[in-house]
C-alpha cells in the first residue's frame, strides 16, 4: 500500500480538485468523506477508484474495502487538505458519478421532488435526505440549484443519493411530463391565496416543487402546477427555511407518512 505524506503529491492535488465542479466533470468522479458514506457506497456496489485513509482509519476499515480497489494511507495533514476542513473523519473514497439519464415522459409513478434554483448546498443535501426518508422516488435539480456532488451537498445528503434517483433536469419539461402522465404537481408559495397544504389528500404519485431561498419558485412554474400550496405560519416569523418547509410538505403529502 502506498503512503502519501505531502499535499504536493499529484494524487492529492487530483483528489483536492474534486471539490470543484470542473474537477468532478472532467474526471466523472466525486469524493466521499467519512466511513458512513464509504460504507453506503459499498452496499450499493458503487464504482470505486480509490480509498484514502489515515493509519488508524485504514487499520479499522481496510478489511471492508472491496477487493482490488487501490488503497492509500495518508497523513493527517493530507486528510485535512483533501477534506478542506480542520477536522476530517480520516477516510475518503473516490467513486464514479452516476451516468443515468431519465426522460420524464416515461415517469408514471412515485413521488418526485423538484428543486427550483435552491442555491445553498446544505439545503439541497437536507432536501435530498428528507425525500429519501419520506419515501420519494427521486429528486430533480433544476437550473441554478447547487451541484448534488459538491462536498457540502454530499455531506448533507448522508448517503441518500444511493437510495433514490438524484437527477439534473429541466423543471418545465418535468412539470409538463408529470401532469401529462396524470401525476399532480404541487408548487409551494408563501402566499395565503394559495391552497393550504392541509387541504391536499396524501398520495403515492405526485410532483412537489420547492423554490429559491429568497425568491421562491419561478412564476412560470407556478403557472403550470396542478395547485400551489402554502404552509400557514402561526407565529411572527416571516417564513420557513426551504428545507424545513420542504420536509413538512413531503411528509404531509406522501401517503403512508
Amino acid at each position: 500500500m502506498d503512503r502519501i505524506l505531502s499535499n504536493q503529491n499529484p494524487r492529492v492535488k487530483a483528489w483536492a480538485k474534486l471539490a470543484t465542479k470542473k474537477g468532478r466533470q472532467e474526471n466523472r468522479t466525486y469524493l466521499l468523506d467519512g466511513w458512513h458514506l464509504v460504507e453506503e457506497a459499498i452496499k450499493v456496489k458503487a464504482k470505486f477508484h480509490a480509498v484514502m485513509a489515515t493509519e488508524t482509519q485504514m487499520a479499522e476499515h481496510l478489511p471492508d474495502v472491496p477487493h482490488g480497489v487501490p488503497a492509500f494511507e495518508i497523513s493527517e495533514e493530507v486528510a485535512k487538505h483533501i477534506a478542506g476542513t480542520n477536522s476530517p473523519q480520516g477516510i475518503f473514497a473516490e467513486i464514479s458519478l452516476p451516468e443515468k439519464t431519465f426522460d420524464p415522459k416515461y415517469v408514471h409513478d412515485g413521488a418526485w421532488l423538484l428543486l427550483d434554483n435552491i442555491q445553498d448546498p446544505g439545503n439541497v443535501g437536507t432536501l435530498v435526505r428528507t425525500a429519501d426518508a419520506a419515501g420519494f422516488k427521486g429528486v430533480v435539480l433544476g437550473a441554478g440549484t447547487a451541484d448534488a456532488y459538491s462536498p457540502k451537498v454530499v455531506r448533507a445528503m448522508q448517503g441518500s443519493q444511493f437510495h433514490l434517483e438524484v437527477l439534473n433536469g429541466d423543471l418545465d419539461e418535468w412539470t409538463d411530463a408529470l401532469i401529462s402522465n396524470d401525476l399532480p404537481v404541487y408548487g409551494s408559495l408563501l402566499n395565503e391565496e394559495a391552497k393550504s397544504y392541509h387541504d391536499v389528500q396524501p398520495a403515492t404519485q405526485f410532483g412537489l416543487i420547492v423554490g429559491n431561498e429568497g425568491n421562491g419558485m419561478s412564476a412560470a412554474l407556478a403557472d403550470k402546477t396542478t395547485a400551489n400550496l402554502y404552509i400557514p405560519i402561526q407565529g411572527r416569523a416571516e417564513s420557513l427555511n426551504v428545507a424545513i418547509a420542504g420536509g413538512i410538505l413531503m411528509f404531509t403529502l406522501a401517503l403512508g407518512n
